[in-house]
């Protein structure tokens, strides 16, 4: 599973999420900015508020990192 966590106005975001869907991968966005407890899961998972925050199965990813997305999504 893979759940992209953003908030509304960030264009990094948007960068990861046309990544995303370029690459036929299906996420979960939660949006930090609209539901408090997508925030608490946010900073509880990367210890920080900083967005996008990519969570694939588990492993954690700061920021679009393309080079790291990759290898966590087994993508060439």
């Amino acid at each position: 599973m893979v759940i992209v966590y953003s908030t509304t106005h960030c264009p990094w975001c948007v960068k990861l999420k046309d990544f995303l869907k370029q690459n036929n991968i299906q996420f979960e966005e939660r949006n930090a900015n609209e539901n408090h407890d997508y925030a608490a899961e946010l900073q509880q998972k990367s210890g920080g508020l900083a967005v996008p925050v990519t969570d694939v199965n588990g492993k954690i990813i700061v920021g679009f990192n393309v080079p790291k997305l990759k290898e966590a999504l087994k993508i060439n």
